[in-house]
Protein backbone atom coordinates (compact mmCIF):
# COMPACT_ATOMS: atom_id res chain seq x y z
CA UNK A 1 0.00 0.00 0.00
CA UNK A 2 1.54 3.47 -0.78
CA UNK A 3 2.44 5.89 2.01
CA UNK A 4 0.95 9.48 1.18
CA UNK A 5 2.11 12.72 2.36
CA UNK A 6 0.94 16.05 2.51
CA UNK A 7 2.38 19.56 1.38
CA UNK A 8 2.76 22.46 3.86
CA UNK A 9 0.57 23.31 6.91
CA UNK A 10 -1.07 27.27 7.05
CA UNK A 11 1.48 28.15 9.46
CA UNK A 12 3.73 28.68 7.70
CA UNK A 13 2.33 31.96 6.89
CA UNK A 14 0.32 32.29 10.04
CA UNK A 15 1.73 30.87 13.10
CA UNK A 16 0.41 33.79 14.96
CA UNK A 17 -3.19 32.65 14.28
CA UNK A 18 -5.35 32.19 17.57
CA UNK A 19 -5.56 28.21 17.32
CA UNK A 20 -1.93 27.74 16.87
CA UNK A 21 -1.48 29.37 19.70
CA UNK A 22 -4.39 28.65 21.97
CA UNK A 23 -3.62 24.80 21.02
CA UNK A 24 0.18 25.63 22.48
CA UNK A 25 -1.60 26.75 25.89
CA UNK A 26 -3.93 23.60 25.84
CA UNK A 27 -0.88 21.09 25.07
CA UNK A 28 0.72 22.54 27.63
CA UNK A 29 -1.68 22.01 30.38
CA UNK A 30 -2.26 18.57 29.55
CA UNK A 31 1.17 17.39 28.99
CA UNK A 32 3.42 19.12 30.85
CA UNK A 33 2.77 16.60 33.52
CA UNK A 34 4.28 14.11 31.93
CA UNK A 35 7.63 15.16 30.30
CA UNK A 36 10.92 15.63 31.64
CA UNK A 37 12.30 18.93 29.67
CA UNK A 38 15.98 17.91 30.30
CA UNK A 39 16.27 15.17 27.75
CA UNK A 40 16.12 14.91 23.97
CA UNK A 41 13.16 15.93 22.05
CA UNK A 42 12.12 14.83 18.65
CA UNK A 43 9.12 17.40 17.32
CA UNK A 44 7.97 15.60 14.44
CA UNK A 45 5.77 17.87 12.29
CA UNK A 46 7.48 20.93 13.29
CA UNK A 47 6.03 23.68 10.77
CA UNK A 48 2.66 23.01 12.59
CA UNK A 49 2.55 26.70 14.54
CA UNK A 50 4.14 26.88 17.45
CA UNK A 51 3.13 23.74 18.79
CA UNK A 52 6.25 22.99 21.03
CA UNK A 53 7.01 26.09 22.35
CA UNK A 54 6.54 25.42 26.13
CA UNK A 55 9.06 22.21 25.75
CA UNK A 56 11.81 24.67 27.73
CA UNK A 57 15.06 23.06 27.84
CA UNK A 58 16.68 19.40 26.58
CA UNK A 59 17.98 19.16 23.12
CA UNK A 60 15.57 19.95 20.57
CA UNK A 61 15.20 18.03 17.05
CA UNK A 62 12.78 19.42 14.56
CA UNK A 63 11.24 17.36 11.61
CA UNK A 64 9.25 17.70 8.45
CA UNK A 65 8.62 16.77 5.49
CA UNK A 66 8.88 20.11 3.85
CA UNK A 67 11.55 22.48 4.24
CA UNK A 68 9.90 25.63 4.24
CA UNK A 69 8.51 24.80 7.74
CA UNK A 70 12.02 24.27 9.13
CA UNK A 71 14.48 26.67 11.22
CA UNK A 72 18.15 26.32 11.05
CA UNK A 73 19.59 22.38 12.16
CA UNK A 74 16.36 21.19 11.21
CA UNK A 75 15.55 17.94 9.67
CA UNK A 76 13.38 17.16 5.96
CA UNK A 77 12.65 13.77 6.44
CA UNK A 78 9.20 11.43 6.42
CA UNK A 79 7.73 10.71 9.68
CA UNK A 80 7.36 6.70 7.84
CA UNK A 81 11.22 7.15 7.62
CA UNK A 82 12.35 9.13 10.82
CA UNK A 83 16.74 9.32 10.34
CA UNK A 84 17.05 8.57 13.52
CA UNK A 85 18.67 5.01 15.69
CA UNK A 86 15.97 3.04 17.69
CA UNK A 87 15.27 4.67 21.01
CA UNK A 88 17.30 8.02 20.56
CA UNK A 89 14.50 10.56 22.35
CA UNK A 90 13.10 10.93 25.30
CA UNK A 91 9.93 12.76 24.51
CA UNK A 92 8.66 12.49 20.39
CA UNK A 93 5.91 15.27 19.27
CA UNK A 94 3.32 15.05 16.57
CA UNK A 95 0.96 17.35 16.72
CA UNK A 96 -1.64 17.15 14.22
CA UNK A 97 0.52 14.82 11.85
CA UNK A 98 -0.93 11.26 12.12
CA UNK A 99 -3.77 12.10 10.24
CA UNK A 100 -1.66 13.26 7.92
CA UNK A 101 -0.26 9.85 6.68
CA UNK A 102 -1.89 6.78 5.29
CA UNK A 103 -1.61 4.19 6.47
CA UNK A 104 -1.64 4.93 9.94
CA UNK A 105 0.19 2.32 11.62
CA UNK A 106 3.30 2.92 9.74
CA UNK A 107 3.59 6.51 11.33
CA UNK A 108 2.64 5.59 14.88
CA UNK A 109 5.22 2.80 14.82
CA UNK A 110 7.45 4.86 13.44
CA UNK A 111 7.52 7.06 16.26
CA UNK A 112 7.64 4.95 18.86
CA UNK A 113 10.51 2.98 17.42
CA UNK A 114 12.84 5.88 17.74
CA UNK A 115 11.40 6.66 21.51
CA UNK A 116 13.54 5.36 24.55
CA UNK A 117 11.76 3.12 26.49
CA UNK A 118 10.22 4.99 29.11
CA UNK A 119 9.68 8.05 26.51
CA UNK A 120 6.99 9.56 26.17
CA UNK A 121 4.90 10.32 22.64
CA UNK A 122 2.97 13.54 22.61
CA UNK A 123 0.25 13.93 20.01
CA UNK A 124 -2.92 15.64 18.86
CA UNK A 125 -5.11 14.99 15.96
CA UNK A 126 -8.37 16.45 14.48
CA UNK A 127 -11.69 15.21 16.06
CA UNK A 128 -14.72 13.20 14.09
CA UNK A 129 -15.48 11.95 11.36
CA UNK A 130 -18.89 13.96 11.00
CA UNK A 131 -16.82 17.04 10.62
CA UNK A 132 -14.95 15.92 7.72
CA UNK A 133 -15.33 18.61 5.19
CA UNK A 134 -12.97 20.45 2.72
CA UNK A 135 -11.01 21.77 5.29
CA UNK A 136 -9.86 18.17 5.88
CA UNK A 137 -9.35 17.76 2.40
CA UNK A 138 -7.25 20.29 1.02
CA UNK A 139 -5.07 20.21 3.82
CA UNK A 140 -4.33 16.25 3.28
CA UNK A 141 -6.02 14.53 6.17
CA UNK A 142 -6.75 10.36 5.44
CA UNK A 143 -9.23 10.60 8.84
CA UNK A 144 -10.29 12.00 12.09
CA UNK A 145 -10.50 10.60 15.52
CA UNK A 146 -12.10 9.91 18.27
CA UNK A 147 -10.67 9.48 21.50
CA UNK A 148 -11.19 5.60 21.47
CA UNK A 149 -9.62 5.10 17.89
CA UNK A 150 -6.24 7.29 19.13
CA UNK A 151 -6.34 4.94 22.04
CA UNK A 152 -6.35 2.15 20.25
CA UNK A 153 -4.36 3.26 17.49
CA UNK A 154 -1.55 3.95 20.22
CA UNK A 155 -1.62 0.74 22.25
CA UNK A 156 -1.61 -0.94 18.44
CA UNK A 157 1.96 -0.17 18.40
CA UNK A 158 2.77 -1.36 22.23
CA UNK A 159 2.42 2.03 23.76
CA UNK A 160 0.80 2.88 27.06
CA UNK A 161 -1.59 5.78 27.51
CA UNK A 162 -1.16 8.02 30.35
CA UNK A 163 -3.79 10.45 28.81
CA UNK A 164 -6.38 10.89 26.15
CA UNK A 165 -8.89 13.75 26.16
CA UNK A 166 -10.81 15.96 23.79
CA UNK A 167 -9.81 19.88 23.66
CA UNK A 168 -11.36 22.91 22.47
CA UNK A 169 -14.62 21.99 24.28
CA UNK A 170 -15.24 25.88 24.81
CA UNK A 171 -15.32 26.85 20.65
CA UNK A 172 -17.14 23.48 19.85
CA UNK A 173 -20.68 24.69 19.06
CA UNK A 174 -19.07 27.36 16.57
CA UNK A 175 -16.42 24.44 14.98
CA UNK A 176 -20.00 22.35 14.37
CA UNK A 177 -22.03 25.19 12.65
CA UNK A 178 -18.99 26.01 10.52
CA UNK A 179 -18.08 22.38 9.16
CA UNK A 180 -21.79 21.66 8.78
CA UNK A 181 -22.49 24.76 6.90
CA UNK A 182 -18.65 23.51 4.50
CA UNK A 183 -20.53 20.70 4.12
CA UNK A 184 -23.66 21.78 2.75
CA UNK A 185 -21.62 24.68 0.59
CA UNK A 186 -20.20 21.60 -0.90
CA UNK A 187 -23.15 19.20 -1.32
CA UNK A 188 -24.17 22.39 -3.81
CA UNK A 189 -21.36 24.05 -5.71
CA UNK A 190 -18.92 20.88 -5.44
CA UNK A 191 -15.52 21.18 -3.84
CA UNK A 192 -11.78 20.52 -3.80
CA UNK A 193 -10.65 16.46 -4.41
CA UNK A 194 -6.88 16.87 -4.03
CA UNK A 195 -5.00 18.79 -1.26
CA UNK A 196 -3.37 21.93 -1.50
CA UNK A 197 0.53 22.98 -0.98
CA UNK A 198 -0.27 25.86 1.66
CA UNK A 199 -3.64 26.25 2.87
CA UNK A 200 -4.42 30.01 3.13
CA UNK A 201 -6.02 30.83 6.39
CA UNK A 202 -9.36 33.23 5.95
CA UNK A 203 -8.75 36.63 7.80
CA UNK A 204 -11.60 36.65 10.55
CA UNK A 205 -12.24 40.09 12.61
CA UNK A 206 -9.66 40.93 15.57
CA UNK A 207 -12.62 40.63 17.96
CA UNK A 208 -13.60 36.98 16.88
CA UNK A 209 -9.39 35.84 17.31
CA UNK A 210 -10.08 37.85 20.84
CA UNK A 211 -13.18 35.73 21.55
CA UNK A 212 -12.05 32.39 20.82
CA UNK A 213 -8.86 32.95 22.14
CA UNK A 214 -10.70 33.84 25.59
CA UNK A 215 -13.22 30.86 25.51
CA UNK A 216 -9.92 28.61 24.92
CA UNK A 217 -9.01 30.05 28.44
CA UNK A 218 -11.88 28.31 29.92
CA UNK A 219 -10.70 24.65 28.35
CA UNK A 220 -7.36 25.74 29.98
CA UNK A 221 -8.87 25.79 33.41
CA UNK A 222 -11.03 22.79 33.05
CA UNK A 223 -8.05 20.26 31.40
CA UNK A 224 -5.81 21.55 34.61
CA UNK A 225 -8.15 19.28 36.64
CA UNK A 226 -9.76 16.84 34.29
CA UNK A 227 -10.77 15.28 30.86
CA UNK A 228 -13.02 17.04 28.71
CA UNK A 229 -16.05 14.94 27.62
CA UNK A 230 -16.09 16.90 23.60
CA UNK A 231 -14.05 19.16 21.19
CA UNK A 232 -12.48 19.01 17.76
CA UNK A 233 -9.24 17.61 18.90
CA UNK A 234 -8.18 14.98 20.82
CA UNK A 235 -4.95 15.19 23.28
CA UNK A 236 -2.84 12.29 24.03
CA UNK A 237 0.18 11.25 25.86
CA UNK A 238 1.66 7.87 26.01
CA UNK A 239 4.30 5.69 27.21
CA UNK A 240 6.69 3.50 25.63
CA UNK A 241 6.95 0.38 28.12
CA UNK A 242 10.45 -0.50 29.59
Amino acid sequence: MPVTHHGGSPSIHRPEHWWYTSRSELLRTVMSPYVETSGRILDVGSADGPSVGWLHGGQHTSVDIDVRGLGPGGVCASATALPFADGTFDVVTAFDVIEHVEPEHLIVDELSRVLRPGGRLLVSVPAYNWAWSDHDTVNGHHRRYTRPRLVAALERSGLEVDRATYAFAAVFPFFAAERLLRRARASLTGGPTSPEDVVTLPDTPEVVDRTMSRLTRLDRRWLARRDLPWGSSVLAAATRPR
